[in-house]
């Protein structure tokens, strides 16, 4: 017997299931990294796989019919997708930026729902004899659902939109810190996740909008497209997965972690003492460890008898900067004398960038640009007479 179980809409829906389950199998089976973050992200992808085939087999027409006859079962269930997924997302990102435990005994309430959902589905659905599923099927419609059903709805894609606004942040406090603990921060790759997040919000609001005007359209008859909304987010949701895919193995370091901060000193630290400043100072003068290309926190505190952290607040407190600008100061004063050099004229300013400590071109021009006032080829042009 032939039949089409699925159209040009539903493929999409398909090769997304497919990918889904294909990626998560080889993080939790292949995948070198993080074991929690490969879990997450895997745990993550089998949520989005439910939602996807919640979707079929809701709105795929052929495909309805063939569950309906054979596996009733799987109506409701595959919902409980919605409610894991976002925090889900929100735990992987934690899981990245943080280096020490990301997850507290007040983030099981962000599972509640889930839990809600999933006793709602056991109560109101998988218990219920098979003539009572196949009368309710055969006379669903979007239009029978209750205004309770569509406010939950609404609910869902709210709360999914408030996790993701929260992924948003721990991505932001993490720019905000690494700059006390790198001294070349273009190495640490945050685009592709930010891109990720940014993606997945912007299909929970556009999921936001759909459930608003689900409830305008049946309880007060104001008309929107829908369907368009929906078939634009399950296409979108594909092109994001690919980038996912794609970004995941071309990383190899993504993050480095900053510690997790869930709460806060008892006490402040002692201020900074003359010996601490006398050491940091000698030890940049005469080791010069800004010259390191690579050069972290942790490995500037190993040259001397500071903790990583006791370095970083001197050098916020007494200095007045981040570690990242610190470091950079000093680069860029180390080129200056380079490019002030006559004997030096030879020297590229790709040579002189390098010889200093810089990794990027970009960062040694906008830095020099900022301290100096003037670019790198004018202060040499200006200087090397």
């Amino acid at each position: 017997m032939k039949s089409v179980l699925f159209n040009t809409h539903d493929l999409v829906l398909v090769i997304t299931i497919y990918q889904c389950l294909l990626f998560a199998l080889f993080l939790i089976t292949f995948k070198k990294g993080r074991r929690v973050s490969n879990n997450l992200l895997a745990l993550f992808l089998l949520a989005h796989a439910a939602i996807s085939l919640d979707i079929l087999v809701w709105f795929g027409a052929a495909f309805h019919s063939f569950i309906e006859q054979h596996l009733p079962n799987a109506f409701f269930i595959l919902r409980i997708g919605h409610w894991a997924e976002a925090p889900l997302l929100l735990f992987y990102v934690r899981s990245l930026v943080y280096k020490g435990p990301f997850f507290k005994k007040t983030d099981y309430l962000y599972f509640i729902p889930f839990a809600i959902a999933l006793l709602d589905y056991i109560f109101n659905w998988f218990i219920l004899s098979p003539e009572l599923k196949n009368n309710f099927l055969a006379n669903y419609s979007l239009s029978t659902e209750s205004i309770q059903s569509r406010l939950v709805y609404l609910f869902r894609e709210v709360f999914r939109t408030a996790l993701g606004v929260m992924c948003l942040i721990e991505i932001r406090r993490y720019q905000a810190h690494i700059k006390n603990e790198f001294a070349d921060v273009e190495d640490i790759d945050l685009k592709w996740l930010k891109l990720l997040v940014v993606g997945f919000l912007g299909l929970r609001i556009s999921a936001v909008v759909v459930s608003l005007s689900l409830i305008s359209l049946y309880e007060f008859h104001i008309s929107l497209n829908t369907e368009l909304m929906g078939l634009t987010g399950n296409y979108v949701f594909l092109l994001l997965l690919s980038l996912l895919i794609y970004s995941s193995l071309n990383s190899t370091q993504v993050f480095s972690g900053i510690e997790a901060k869930h709460e806060e000193l008892a006490n402040a630290p002692p201020p900074p003492t003359t010996k601490e400043i006398e050491e940091i100072t000698l030890y940049m003068a005469t080791q010069k460890p800004y010259l390191n290309h690579r050069l972290r926190l942790e490995t500037f505190a190993k040259g001397t008898s500071l903790s990583p952290r006791r370095v970083s607040f001197v050098i916020n407190r007494h200095f007045g900067k981040n570690f990242f600008e610190f470091i950079n100061s000093y680069r860029i004063q180390e080129s200056k004398n380079l490019l002030a050099d006559s004997s030096k004229a030879d020297l590229t300013m790709l040579e002189v960038m390098t010889k200093v400590g810089f990794n990027s071109k970009a960062t040694f021009n906008t830095l020099f640009k900022s301290l100096v006032g003037q670019t790198p080829s004018q202060f040499r042009r200006e200087h090397s007479k």
